[in-house]
């Protein structure tokens, strides 16, 4: 039989699941300026601060 898991960490996940929630991931499209094809750029980056991020 399996153990059963404790209360502590249910109340961890819990709280590791609504942190996670404030995260987005942003996607953008380079040009590369030698080739001019394009490539993707990959960021996690906080909610709050994604127009700051997008505005660079």
């Amino acid at each position: 039989m399996a153990k059963a898991a404790s209360k502590n960490s249910k109340v961890k996940d819990l709280k590791a699941a609504a942190d996670a929630k404030n995260w987005t991931k942003l996607i953008r499209t380079v040009r590369s300026p030698k080739t001019g094809a394009y490539t993707f750029k990959e960021s996690i980056v906080h909610k709050d601060k994604v127009k700051e991020h997008l505005g660079q």
